[in-house]
């Protein structure tokens, strides 16, 4: 996949485009992706994406903007899993977000990107107000334009909203089916302050690119990017045992019966349960203890699963 910084750079092929922020990568983004790689591998075009850093409602209400599910890292990644060709990564600031909705399709959409066909989401707007819709779209003669339609999980609709409330509450399970996969969160093994090898429970240290990870607690995990899937507990948050509670979320990962220096790697850390939230305690020993029980659970989680 090849990853173009900003429309003004693109020189794309005749491409299936879809648009949008694409955090988490959910169901209904999927829904999308496969349209697109549908209509261009029956049109014979190539496939791009469009989307924005920051997120628009980092730009325009800051205090307010959601938890995202996915660094700009882990999107790439995740596009490029599904086949995408182009990655546009137009970077969302006051002056693009006055473009008027017909010069956004005109000028970008149809011109710069190269666009023959375009799908995006039945909610989908654009342009200066926000003032631009799938019906706009459908006015142009250079492009045509497909919306899809919101593609339900049980009795909701799979969104990035409902993905951030089934964190927040807990629900890894349902996280993941909204998901199509379990939550995960990738990122470099690097130096931390090397505490949990000395209570006896040596973590590696994952560099979180998420300022304000959606989610917070300790976790029933998974590691991949070694020889082969570890299994183990994560912890997620501030530490408040030995940390100030304003202190910077840092990701801690004990993995079961390893014990080698891993600096440098580059792992996906999966998601699977949540054991419990984050607690402050009196000491190192109540500490110790209750990691211990932690390991306990997990184990015993990974025990039952393999049973079914």
């Amino acid at each position: 996949m090849q990853v173009v910084r900003g429309v003004a750079a693109a020189h794309l092929p005749p491409c299936a485009l879809t648009i949008g922020n694409f955090d988490g990568l959910h169901l209904g983004h999927q829904a999308m992706l496969t349209k697109v790689r549908d209509v261009a591998r029956a049109r014979g075009l190539a496939t791009a994406v469009l989307t924005f850093e920051p997120h628009p409602r980092e730009l325009f209400a800051p205090d307010s903007a959601p938890a995202r599910l996915t660094s700009f890292r882990e999107k790439a990644e995740l596009l490029a899993a599904e086949g995408i060709d182009y990655l546009v990564v137009q970077r969302f600031d006051r002056r693009f977000a006055s473009y008027e909705a017909e010069a956004f399709r005109d000028e970008i959409i149809a011109k710069r990107l190269n666009a023959r066909f375009v799908v995006v989401g039945d909610d989908f707007c654009f342009g200066a107000r926000r003032a631009g819709n799938i019906a706009l779209l459908a006015q142009s003669p250079v492009f045509d334009a497909h919306a899809l339609p919101t593609v339900a999980s049980g009795d909701g609709r799979v969104s990035s909203t409902a993905v951030r409330a089934a964190l927040a509450g807990g629900q890894m399970a349902h996280a993941a089916a909204l998901l199509g996969r379990p939550y995960s969160i990738s990122g470099r093994v690097i130096g931390g302050d090397k505490l949990g090898r000395e209570l006896g429970f040596p973590t590696a240290n994952i560099q979180l690119r998420h300022n304000r990870p959606p989610m917070m607690g300790v976790f029933v995990v998974e590691a991949h990017g070694l020889e082969r899937p570890w299994q183990g507990v994560a912890s997620l948050g501030v530490r408040p045992t030995v940390k100030g509670a304003d202190a910077a979320p840092v990701l801690e990962v004990h993995l079961f019966d390893f014990n080698r220096q891993i600096y440098g790697e580059h792992l996906r850390v999966d998601f699977l349960a949540k054991l419990r939230d984050e607690e402050k305690y009196s000491g190192l020993e109540p500490l110790i203890a209750q990691i211990q029980k932690d390991c306990d659970q997990a184990r015993d989680w990974f025990a039952t699963r393999a049973q079914h």
